[in-house]
C-alpha cells in the first residue's frame, strides 16, 4: 500500500481506536427511535434532501414510515427498479457505486490500487472459495442515499450463508483506500446461490452504523438479534435449497454498506464498468456463458 497522505494516516488511526460497535449500536438505537406522526413527515424530507434521497421512489408516502430505520430500509414501488428480464443476464444485486470489478486471480482480489484482499477469508468457506477461483467478481458501495435492499444477481436457489462476525470499520472510498483487508476484516453475511449461471456468492459487508443484517430468505437471520446471537450459529446448508429468481430480495442492510458478488470461473462475463461508475438494482451486470465442459462439483 503506497504512503497516505497524513490526514488518512491520521483518521486510519482514528478509527482503529474507536469503539465501532458502540458507536455502530448508538447510531442503531437512534435510527430505531420512533418520530412523532405529526413531525415526521417533515423530518424524514429534510433527511432526504440532506442525502439526496429520491423519495418519490419509496413504496409508501413518508408520513407512513415510523423512524429513521423504517425509512432507509424501505421497499420501492414496483416499478422502480425494473430487473433486466433477459434470461442470460446477471444482475446488480443492489444501488450504489461500483467500487472494483475483475477476475479473482491465484484465491486474491483487489480492495483499491495495490490493496488485495484473500477470497477464502471474505467467504470463510474454502470450498466455495475453490469453486470461485477465477471467476468474475463486482463490489458496489451503498451511500446512505441508495436503496439499502440487497437481492439475487441470478435465479436458482439459496444452498446456504456464512455469517463472519467482525469489526465495522466504515467502507466508503477513503475508508477503502486506507485499510488494507478491509472487507476481511468487517462482519459479514455470505449468501451462496446455485444455479443456470452457477455457483454465486452474494456477500453483504457490515460497516459502522450498520452491524445489523436480516435476510429475506430465512427469518432466523438476524445477525444482531439477540437469538441469533446467543445461538452462535455460524453457517448452514439447506437440505432443501431455497428457490430464488434473479431480483428476488435477499437481505436489508439496516443502514449503508457493501454488496460483494463472486461468479463461477467460466459462467458470467461483466460488463465493462470503471470504479465510480453508479448502477441501480437490476441492471444488467453482465451475461451467462454458454455451458462448457463440466467442472468436477464440490461440496460447498
Amino acid at each position: 500500500m503506497g504512503s497516505l497522505p497524513l490526514s488518512s494516516r491520521a483518521a486510519r488511526t482514528i478509527w482503529r481506536i474507536v469503539p465501532k460497535g458502540a458507536l455502530s449500536g448508538a447510531i442503531g438505537w437512534a435510527a430505531a427511535i420512533g418520530i412523532p406522526g405529526w413531525w415526521r413527515a417533515a423530518f424524514l424530507a429534510r433527511f432526504a434532501r440532506l442525502y439526496g434521497i429520491d423519495v418519490s421512489e419509496a413504496e409508501r408516502s413518508l408520513s407512513e414510515y415510523a423512524g429513521v430505520n423504517q425509512f432507509f430500509t424501505r421497499r420501492l414501488r414496483p416499478s422502480a427498479r425494473p430487473v433486466d428480464p433477459r434470461p442470460d443476464t446477471v444482475v446488480a444485486p443492489a444501488d450504489g457505486t461500483v467500487i472494483e470489478t475483475g477476475v479473482v486471480e491465484r484465491g486474491q482480489m483487489i480492495q483499491a490500487k495495490g490493496v488485495f484482499f484473500e477470497l477464502d477469508e471474505l467467504l470463510a468457506d474454502s470450498g466455495a472459495a475453490r469453486r470461485l477461483d477465477g471467476g468474475a467478481y463486482s463490489i458496489t458501495y451503498l451511500s446512505p442515499r441508495d436503496y439499502h435492499r440487497v437481492h439475487a444477481p441470478a435465479g436458482g436457489a439459496v444452498i446456504g450463508w456464512n455469517h463472519v462476525p467482525g469489526t465495522l470499520f466504515p467502507v466508503g472510498a477513503k475508508s477503502v483506500g486506507r485499510e488494507p483487508g478491509l472487507f476481511i476484516s468487517n462482519e459479514r453475511l455470505v449468501t451462496l446461490i446455485e444455479g443456470a449461471a452457477g455457483l454465486c456468492a452474494v456477500v453483504m459487508v457490515a460497516a459502522v452504523g450498520v452491524g445489523h443484517i436480516t435476510a429475506a430468505y430465512d427469518s432466523d437471520i438476524a445477525t444482531h438479534g439477540k437469538p441469533f446471537r446467543r445461538a452462535k450459529i455460524r453457517h448452514r446448508r439447506y437440505e432443501t435449497p431455497r428457490p430464488i429468481a434473479k431480483g428476488d430480495e435477499l437481505g436489508i442492510f439496516h443502514l449503508g454498506s457493501t454488496t460483494i458478488s463472486v461468479f463461477e470461473p467460466g459462467r458470467v462475463a461483466l460488463e465493462p464498468m470503471p470504479p465510480g461508475s453508479a448502477i441501480k438494482m437490476g441492471q444488467a451486470l453482465g451475461r451467462m456463458l454458454p455451458a462448457s465442459a463440466p467442472r468436477t462439483r464440490e461440496t460447498v
